[in-house]
């Protein structure tokens, strides 16, 4: 059961829509590991298709301007826990550390086991920490932009991650990290619409 309520999506294709309509907005999307094999399904092929590049070609063809995987800041997410936990033995933390990647398991310790809250780790989550990178260091050194005029979807397999991008501490100075998440039952539907 989530803990946020998010069993069915809430749709956001109309939201994706607008910032892809937006001249001004310089839209990059970035797609979670497990979408490469679970989106296949959505579009009729057998469970577990690999379709990395038929991804990639669709969100280019839908009009997204860049196209990213999230694996590199899974290893950044990795780095950065892996440090804490070091960090935390040598000066006497609180063990074990608990990811943050999982914004489901983030909101259940804060809802029902806050005992347990100094054990979560303080990286952001994957998605939360590309989408923060995209703004806040490719946009004004790579696109000579500001972050305001970035808007970042992720594509993910979990709902939950929808709420996470609300949460308060998922921005600097009023801008967002990520601006939309698509399930991939969104992204399959945005497919087969276009």
């Amino acid at each position: 059961v989530c803990p946020v309520g998010a069993i069915i999506e809430k749709d956001d294709t109309d939201h994706v829509w607008e910032a892809l309509n937006n001249p001004n907005l310089h839209v990059v999307v970035q797609v979670a590991p497990a979408v490469r094999v679970s989106l296949g399904e959505e579009l009729g092929m057998g469970p577990g298709s690999i379709v990395t590049n038929k991804i990639v070609a669709a969100l280019k063809y839908l009009g997204f301007d860049a196209v990213y995987d999230t694996d590199f800041t899974a290893d950044l997410t990795i780095i950065e826990e892996g440090t804490e936990v070091i960090n935390r033995i040598k000066n006497g933390g609180t063990l074990p550390v608990f990811t943050s990647c999982c914004p489901a398991w983030v909101r259940y310790t804060e809802m029902y086991r806050p005992e347990y809250m100094d054990n979560l780790s303080t990286a952001k989550s994957p998605h939360m920490m590309q989408g923060a990178m995209i703004k806040g260091y490719y946009a004004p050194k790579y696109m000579d932009t500001k972050p305001e005029n970035v808007a970042v979807v992720s594509i993910m397999p979990c709902t939950a991650k929808k709420y996470e991008i609300s949460r308060e501490e998922m921005e600097v100075d009023g801008v967002r990290d990520v601006d939309a998440v698509l399930t991939v039952r969104e992204l399959g539907k945005l497919i087969k619409k276009n």
